[in-house]
């Protein structure tokens, strides 16, 4: 019997502090995302997207969100499911994927940044000669994607402490890829960790890969292909493969946003 109350006075406390996390999250977001992300300045990401295969964003969230979501990361309840990268050979470090109903913040990032970046996404498809076309909304992509199988949200918080890094990959869940992802620091760089710096790689067609290492401010955010781009050349357009990581962090803890676009299976 006692072991029982205590159970129900564990998850209710557990259901309480998953309100309490959402609140503090909701009240973060009093402003709207929506403004913000229509105030970046869209034609200068738009062109360092076509030209280096990615852009940032500027500071995108204020300090006191990026605490809020970093600290979200120890609320199981917000999340479906916890990666230790260890295991599958990912590197080092761990990352937890949130759960629907997603915590409005990150909710509103998905929907707020989608349509600009979704005419990017089709005019690389067309360039590259993918007979895919994304709606104007993420609401109607997700419908799509969910239509098809991939209903598990893929947003997700990543956590690395000393010596942890993110081995290059791709985030491809299934058959629906959205083209572009953005990644949100959370952490302060040289305050809070050191290292740790975000990486890119292309694989270009018969030439060596180029590397790009993209440095963040707290809430800044960058935007990136999932799996390629097209780039032109001298002979017309060409698709380049693209991967991501992190490289290795030499002190402190760093905390991550990933906003992806697409569901998973």
């Amino acid at each position: 019997m006692a072991q029982d109350m205590a159970a129900q006075n564990m998850a209710a406390q557990n259901m309480a502090a998953m309100a309490q996390m959402q609140q503090s999250i909701a009240q973060a977001n009093s402003s709207s995302i929506g403004e913000r992300v229509a105030a970046l300045d869209w034609t200068a990401i738009i062109s360092n997207l076509d030209e280096h295969g990615c852009a940032t964003t500027e500071p995108l969230l204020t300090p006191k969100e990026c605490t809020i979501l970093a600290e979200s990361y120890d609320s199981d309840q917000l999340f479906r499911s916890r990666i230790i990268m260890a295991r599958h050979g990912f590197g080092r470090g761990e990352y937890k994927y949130f759960a629907y109903p997603l915590p409005q913040l990150v909710a509103a990032l998905r929907d707020s940044l989608y349509p600009a970046l979704a005419q990017v996404a089709n005019r690389w498809n067309k360039a590259l000669g993918v007979d895919v076309t994304h709606p104007s909304t993420h609401p109607a992509y997700l419908k799509r994607c969910h239509a098809d199988g991939q209903s598990k949200p893929t947003p997700l918080l990543l956590r690395y402490g000393p010596g942890d890094f993110n081995c290059l990959h791709q985030d491809i869940y299934g058959e629906n890829i959205f083209p572009l992802q953005v990644a949100f620091l959370l952490s302060e760089p040289e305050r809070d960790f050191t290292g740790g710096e975000f990486l890119l790689t292309e694989q270009r067609p018969r030439m060596q890969s180029r590397a790009e290492v993209v440095p963040l401010r707290q809430g800044e955010g960058v935007i990136f292909p999932v799996h390629h781009r097209p780039v032109r050349g001298t002979r017309g357009v060409y698709r380049v493969n693209m991967r991501h990581g992190v490289s290795r962090l030499r002190s402190g803890r760093r905390h991550t946003l990933g906003v992806i676009f697409h569901d998973a299976t």
